[in-house]
């Protein structure tokens, strides 16, 4: 009897095996998708038999408007995916410049990643695939075979702000073997970023590594800090653990962050081998962390001689009311008389801070301030984040 039932049970494991194996062919087991063509064409596939629509969106795509709370803003585009008699949705697109693009399925009107597709981002509380198309400009965000420096997680006391925090530090290749000391650019993120944005969104270990070996940009160390004041290390990395991720969290744009901004470049300057002065010290930021940068280095008008504002968020704000923001004029000329050695202002014409950015260009014009203007088209996006900061960087300590 017993001999009987285990050979029902394999029969009926082979016969569970043959349908299973009529749903899925043997050809679709292992979905290759994003798959990057040679001519530059990009397919993506994904498997659902039973779904009635897929759809792909993407920055690649033509943008479409979406509300936000600043507005009207642009935001990725999506088109359909064409089924195939096995239930393998696919799409192949245009050839694609050589950039870093972002991209999610959405399946029966729910969105969802790729599920053959590892390789993700965090943006706020969004996750979105990520590819690269290279043999361009993108090849810069690559890993290529060059001497690559080091990332590290450091814990820095705030007395300020009453708690250690959370900072990355990049530092060049040769770093630990050398005794030289180097200058270092404090790199800040945007609203609904953390310590890691610029690391994973930005590319910047890759853009780093690839300059200096390149020989267009000084070895010089990254410090990108947590710009969430209320945070003491970014999303899964503190003392709260996991949750969910908030696009703006208290007290990050009212002046607490910057006022206590010293903290960090004291701790740097004491655990690392740096340049300790003014001509040695840059600071730039994307968006919120334009808006840091712009503050921290008028609020203290003798420590960088290098600052860039990347798509900065230079708009009025209601609870924009302490010593932080007062007297903007007056610090923005002494730090003109202190004749720091860039200003470096970067905007998309599409971007919806772009009014905001003529509005303070002007400021600087009528005080006879000096500043590098790049304008792009496009938006509110890491794409021009990434181009900023490598237009930016071979500009630095020379």
């Amino acid at each position: 009897m017993k001999r009987k039932q285990t050979y029902l049970l394999f029969i009926l494991f082979i016969g569970l095996k043959t349908v299973f194996a009529q749903e899925i062919p043997k050809e679709l087991e292992n979905v290759i998708s994003p798959q990057v063509n040679a001519d530059g064409t990009v397919t993506f596939r994904f498997l659902a038999p039973k779904a009635d629509s897929v759809q792909i969106t993407s920055d690649f795509l033509p943008p479409v408007k979406v509300k936000t709370r600043f507005g009207l803003q642009d935001g990725p585009g999506a088109t359909n995916l064409i089924k195939g008699n096995n239930g393998l949705w696919t799409y192949t697109s245009k050839p694609l410049e050589s950039e870093l693009y972002s991209y999610s399925f959405i399946v029966d009107g729910i969105r969802t990643n790729d599920p053959n597709n590892p390789y993700a981002l965090r943006n706020s509380a969004s996750l979105t695939n990520i590819f690269i198309v290279g043999n361009g400009r993108a090849d810069l965000y690559r890993t290529n075979e060059t001497p690559h420096g080091s990332v590290t997680h450091c814990w820095y006391p705030s007395s300020g702000l009453k708690m250690n925090r959370r900072l990355t530090v990049y530092t060049p290749a040769g770093y630990e073997q050398s005794t030289e000391k180097l200058p270092v650019l404090y790199l800040l993120h945007g609203a609904g970023g953390d310590e890691d944005s610029w690391s994973a969104h930005g590319r910047v270990i890759q853009i780093m590594d690839n300059l200096i070996a390149q020989g267009k940009a000084k070895p010089m160390i990254v410090v990108m800090p947590n710009g969430n004041v209320v945070q003491d290390g970014g999303y899964g990395q503190g003392k709260d653990g996991f949750y969910k991720p908030e696009f703006l969290l208290p007290r990050s744009m009212n002046g607490e962050y910057e006022a206590n901004f010293l903290d960090i470049v004291n701790y740097i300057e004491k655990t690392f081998r740096v340049k300790a002065d003014k001509q040695n010290r840059a600071i730039a930021g994307l968006s919120m962390g334009g808006f840091h940068s712009m503050h921290i280095s008028r609020y203290f008008p003798n420590t960088f001689d290098y600052v860039g504002l990347f798509s900065a968020a230079l708009m009025p704000r209601e609870d924009a009311t302490g010593k932080v923001y007062s007297n903007i004029d007056a610090t923005l000329k002494i730090q003109k008389e202190n004749r720091l050695k860039l200003y470096y202002i970067a905007i998309g014409k599409d971007d919806f801070l772009y009014q905001n950015n003529v509005d303070f260009r002007k400021k600087l014009d009528d005080l006879g301030m000096k500043y590098e203007y790049l304008e792009t088209d496009e938006g509110h996006i890491w794409k021009l984040w990434r181009i900023y900061l490598a237009d930016f960087a071979p500009k630095l300590f020379r």
